[in-house]
């Protein structure tokens, strides 16, 4: 018999789920006093709650008997995620039950401030009658630009078509035949989508690429009059820029679901703008979405409970079995990975299509877990980084249009994996061997052999295979105080191509890899910084 305590007013379709089952005991409660919460937990194997419930690590800690944290939302900036973590507590929330909701308000909130309804029920509820101040636009025949092509934008943008609005979009990392299915124009860059977009919207979440991404440069980009839509993350918007725009009459207008800081503080100067639309971040408050998110999380807590279907959670379950054994292996297979979509994305390509690994006979049984870190590799910088994992980091590749494929070979060696990225003629695979007890190491890169360890940073450079680029190489970032833990030069004959992965400490930054590409007979350099495993 599992406990299950549920607060926070959590929608009562997903509870029935929970209740439906024998082995599981739901007590339903409020949202709970801090001192009486932590005298309770520990008599629980799950908590299912919403935003109220602070999920402290000291109230993990408390849970003594905690496998499982469940959050009905998206957010989970109120759950100690490292800490449940380390303690072996797998934390669910529920990414999708919101899509509807947030793509259904940014229509709302776009057609009521081109059709200044906002403004028109305030002169209504004064007495007023004033019919002819209040000149409005259609969205028909109006060019929507999307930033953001994942699971909301796509929604956005599948019912814009409804309204006889043009679609176009710019996301890297979605391939050509997603854009295909949604009927959406692919932009070749953010400047070219700005030029020609008459209503701009966002749907990215907030990573150190997107921070601040529309700022002064790209609101005069957008024609004039046009309308910016933010209903993502408060951060990627320049707000004090986007203020300039709208009070220099730039823009025609613009609505805010989102801020930089929340709440809004009540003398924000957004909330003096006549021509800015602002909702206090209500993309997810309908009940249709909490009665999904309900479902949602309430469904996985109980797989997770019953079924030990941790495939859920967004963090990675502690303890032993196949994830400590794999440990190693994943890591290798996760920056190789990176690697290899480093080195695309410098080429050019940065909508990977196929990721397809192969691994030894003796790690055939770990597939899954492997396949998962393969996509982590992949994913890294393209989603938020603290919502990206070995266990949801499939998901998210399938969700953007990735194939996924892994099989065993009997051509590796033992404990080794190879993973292939591939998008459109351009393909690459990098290989990399886990030795019991040994350190992980990369082997190969494309046709180029290669021995070192993928740690912290790693440089990739291609160059000529002539006298000095190494001492050039290792001058340039001595100068530039960047040290060098290994240096491996690789060549596929004497005086053609040769490839050189060189692992340092630290980062490596945009500056210096620009300095490595000034050097003579240096053709490509890709830096890779890994994340902390």
């Amino acid at each position: 018999m599992f406990r299950v305590l549920v607060t926070d007013d959590v929608d009562q379709e997903g509870l029935a789920l929970l209740a439906a089952e024998p082995l599981l005991q739901v007590d339903e409660v409020p949202t709970l006093p801090k001192e009486e919460l932590l005298a309770r937990i520990g008599d629980y194997d799950a908590i299912v709650g919403r935003s109220a419930t602070r999920i402290s690590a000291e109230l993990l800690k408390a849970g003594t008997k905690l496998k499982v944290v469940g959050r009905a939302g998206v957010g989970v900036d109120n759950v100690a995620i490292d800490t449940a973590t380390s303690l072996g507590i797998a934390v669910i929330n529920a990414p999708a039950g919101n899509t509807v909701a947030v793509a259904e308000l940014f229509f709302g909130a776009t057609i009521g401030l081109l059709r200044q309804i906002p403004r028109a029920q305030a002169v209504m509820e004064d007495g007023r009658w004033d019919r002819n101040t209040f000149l409005g636009r259609e969205l028909k025949g109006k060019t929507l630009g999307i930033v953001g092509l994942g699971r909301i934008g796509s929604e956005v943008a599948t019912r814009a078509h409804a309204f006889g609005m043009t679609v176009i979009a710019y996301d890297p990392y979605i391939a050509d035949e997603r854009f295909t299915q949604l009927r959406v124009r692919r932009a070749p860059s953010l400047d070219a989508l700005l030029a020609e977009t008459n209503i701009l919207t966002l749907h990215v979440p907030l990573t150190d690429e997107t921070k601040g991404m529309i700022g002064k440069r790209e609101l005069a980009r957008l024609p004039s009059r046009s309308v910016v839509v933010n209903m993502a993350r408060g951060g990627i918007i320049d707000e004090a820029a986007l203020l300039t725009a709208l009070e220099g009459d730039q823009l025609r207008g613009a609505v805010l679901d989102v801020f930089a800081v929340e709440p809004l503080a009540p003398d924000a100067p957004l909330r003096t703008v006549p021509n800015l639309l602002l909702t206090p971040h209500l993309g997810a408050n309908t009940v249709e979405a909490q009665r999904n998110v309900s479902r949602d999380v309430c469904l996985a807590v109980r797989d997770a409970l019953l079924r030990n279907d941790l495939s859920k959670s967004i963090n990675v379950a502690g303890g032993a079995g196949e994830w400590g054994e794999l440990q190693p292996a994943m890591l290798v297979v996760r920056r190789a990975a990176a690697v290899a979509r480093a080195v695309l994305a410098d080429q050019g390509m940065r909508a990977v299509r196929r990721v397809a690994l192969r691994v030894s006979p003796d790690l055939a049984h770990g597939t899954g877990a492997l396949l998962a870190a393969a996509a982590a590799g992949v994913m890294e910088g393209v989603v938020e980084i603290d919502r990206l994992n070995l266990i949801n980091a499939r998901a998210l590749a399938e969700a953007r249009g990735l194939e996924l494929s892994v099989g065993e070979s009997h051509e590796l060696g033992a404990r080794t994996v190879e993973v292939a990225l591939a998008g459109g003629m351009q393909q690459l695979a990098v290989t990399g061997t886990a030795p019991d007890g040994g350190t992980p190491r990369l082997t190969q890169i494309g046709s180029f052999h290669i021995d070192v360890n993928p740690r912290q940073t790693l440089l990739i450079l291609t160059n000529h295979d002539v006298p000095g680029v190494i001492g050039r190489v290792g001058t340039l970032l001595g100068e530039r105080h960047v040290n060098i833990a290994e240096y491996h030069q690789a060549r596929l004959a004497q005086g053609g191509d040769a490839l050189a992965a060189v692992s340092v400490d630290g980062e490596v930054s945009e500056d210096t890899r620009k300095a490595l590409l000034d050097l003579p007979d240096v053709v490509t350099a890709s830096v890779v910084h890994f994340r902390s495993e």
